[in-house]
């Protein structure tokens, strides 16, 4: 297939793309609990006789389409499946019909294209050379995510793909645009869980209580403080804490104050320095004050690293399906992605698509409960990344 067959072919199922997104899109399901979802995907994949396994690591999906000489080259595309706890404040026919919960994120778009995709390449298997396989996967929102189980349960593995693909929608591009940036693209993410306990008591009486509230400031300023300082130039890094629990009163000290935060950064060296300083100075500052600290750091995400070779590679895909004015080079992410955990494995490749329309009001930031894509963009996404499969496998020399 040429690039215009590719979006001649894509633009005939238009509408059905559409009323899959929307069919998606109005019945989201949470992290771990995808199974409706799951449900839907199989019945689709079934109708158009494509082989697929159910139930990888929970709710996942992964299937095989073989073109010409199968055996010479097996990539991977992949998108997430989950929704989020929001509750959607659009109106438009096809919102969400489930209360609290939204696909605020994309998903639902990013399961249509590659539902689109696999259609087109397996409806043209012999305008490629190779084998795709296709991922759906569960829980990217939650932590432990998705991908480390499907990776577990071997998705990686029989065949191996040498490379994998993954696209996420993006409201800071108009539609007609994709973003994508070489090396180190997203963050690692941790969340810190501290605990200070201590003696409660009257707050007039300071002889009566150890200051649980007092200790949890101190450690709070102390921790932000040596990171601020030590950290190394070149990446950014963040240390943010979001949640403090300090059930007492107006003249009540608590025996016990919880505080939840995140860590970001690029560096898995200085990932683990983080780590160090947490626990150091939480314990320092929590015995000044006659207290104690139990620190408590969930790791998650890996960095996010694109594969150079395979950026450029999508370059100049992406350029000659789009045309090069509308790929556009981005900056590093203190945001997170599952998507990483298979790029610890193999050499992979996450790009950006625009969704959004100035003209028609659609501007709403990503995990907002206003969030929206112009649903042209679909079409492009999903021709994006058959264009873009189809190069690598028939022009990349791959080891």
């Amino acid at each position: 297939m040429d690039k215009l067959q590719v979006k001649e072919t894509v633009s005939e199922i238009s509408d059905q793309l559409i009323k899959i997104r929307r069919h998606l899109h109005a019945n989201p399901e949470l992290s771990f609990h995808e199974e409706k979802t799951a449900d839907y995907i199989s019945k689709l994949l079934s109708e158009w006789d494509i082989p697929h396994e159910t139930n990888i690591g929970g709710y996942g999906i992964a299937g095989l389409v073989k073109g010409k000489n199968p055996g010479s080259k097996v990539i991977a595309l992949r998108a997430d499946m989950d929704a989020l706890p929001i509750t959607e404040e659009n109106n438009v026919d096809y919102c969400s019909t489930k209360n609290g919960i939204m696909h605020a994120c994309g998903h639902d778009v990013h399961m249509t294209c590659l539902l689109g995709a696999i259609k087109v390449l397996s409806e043209n298997k012999d305008s490629f050379e190779g084998t795709i396989k296709f991922i759906f996967q569960p829980a990217e929102e939650s932590l432990p995510g998705g991908a480390i189980k499907m990776i577990e349960e071997g998705v990686l593995e029989n065949p191996a793909p040498v490379l994998i693909i993954g696209q996420h929608v993006f409201p800071e591009l108009e539609i007609g645009k994709v973003g994508i940036k070489a090396g180190v693209y997203m963050a690692s993410s941790d969340e810190v869980n501290l605990t200070i306990k201590g003696r409660g008591g009257h707050a007039a009486i300071p002889s009566s209580f150890d200051d649980t509230i007092l200790s949890a400031s101190e450690i709070i300023v102390k921790v932000k403080e040596a990171v601020k300082e030590q950290s190394p130039k070149g990446f950014p890094t963040v240390l943010s804490f979001g949640k403090i629990i300090a059930d007492g009163a107006f003249n009540v000290i608590p025996s016990e104050v919880k505080i939840i935060g995140t860590f970001r950064t690029f560096d898995e060296g200085w990932r683990k320095k983080v780590h160090s300083i947490i626990d150091n100075i939480s314990a320092k500052v929590a015995k000044k004050h006659n207290t104690t600290c139990d620190v408590f750091i969930v790791s998650g995400y890996p960095v996010l690293e694109n594969n150079n070779d395979l950026t450029i590679a999508f370059k100049k895909a992406a350029s000659e399906f789009l045309g090069e004015k509308n790929v556009v080079e981005l900056e590093v992410r203190t945001t997170v992605e599952d998507f990483a955990r298979y790029t610890q494995i193999i050499p992979g490749v996450f790009y950006r698509l625009g969704i959004a329309n100035q003209e028609k009001g659609i501007t709403s930031n990503l995990h907002s409960p206003t969030f929206n894509v112009d649903e042209k963009s679909i079409e492009i996404g999903t021709g994006l990344m058959i264009w873009n499969a189809l190069e690598i496998l028939n022009n990349i020399v791959t080891k």
